[in-house]
């Protein structure tokens, strides 16, 4: 069978793909810092905002982007994973069974860190949201490091770098098995509303209780002195 590099991963996809990689970097390494609370909710806000997006592109988004594609049932990623274990891997065009687990796990815990993570900044509900929220982002960061080892993995079993594929958006394949468009302007839409989300929307989610927590913080520290 003539293989070739073939188009598989739109544009909104990777789009998507790096701005979750990005937020989620940004919320976990500023989780810790009261002065540094309005960008860390703003980027809980930008993972929710793109995990909906991501629903919504699961439906109407190209072949590999459907939920459809990556609907793997529990045998299908043990099959896929005794293949890589014996060195005969089983080839996926669009996502393998044991990516997509990994992708519903990602989207189940960044939803449910969101929403902790915001029930708790507007002090809805008790102490044990704060606990919740930090157990699933800790969850979250144990999921990414799995699925970045998954991915360093099939790169080598397969050879094929599969990080240059969600940037390029081409994998290996059969001339039929690619997608036709890349949907650019969906993807300038996905772009266009993050950023005026950025520097335009931040404030007015943020300002007041960051405000107050950095006062009541600076304060405290300044009593202790």
């Amino acid at each position: 069978m003539n293989r070739q590099k073939i188009l598989v991963w739109d544009i909104p996809l990777r789009i998507f793909h790096w701005l979750l990689a990005i937020s989620f970097a940004g919320a976990f390494l500023t989780a810790e810092s009261e002065r540094w609370r309005n960008v860390h909710v703003a980027f809980g806000y930008t993972m929710l905002g793109l995990i909906v997006f991501r629903a919504f592109w699961a439906i109407a988004g190209t072949r590999y982007a459907r939920f459809s594609a990556f609907a793997f049932g529990p045998r299908r990623v043990l099959s896929y994973l005794r293949s890589l274990i014996t060195f005969t891997p089983q080839h996926y065009v669009g996502h393998n069974p044991a990516g997509s687990w990994a992708i519903y796990a990602l989207v189940a815990l960044t939803i449910t860190a969101g929403l902790t993570g915001y029930m708790t900044f507007n002090e809805i509900g008790g102490h044990w949201l704060e606990d919740a929220h930090e157990a699933a982002a800790n969850a979250l960061l144990t999921v990414v490091i799995v699925h970045i080892a998954g991915v360093v993995v099939s790169s080598i079993v397969h050879r094929e770098n599969l990080v240059r594929a969600m940037l390029t958006g081409y994998k290996s394949g059969t001339a039929g098995e690619g997608i036709r468009y890349r949907h650019r302007a969906v993807a300038a839409v996905v772009l266009v509303t993050v950023a005026a989300f950025w520097f335009g929307g931040t404030d007015a989610l943020t300002g007041p209780n960051v405000h107050t927590s950095v006062a009541t913080h600076d304060a405290a520290h300044e009593h202790h002195r």
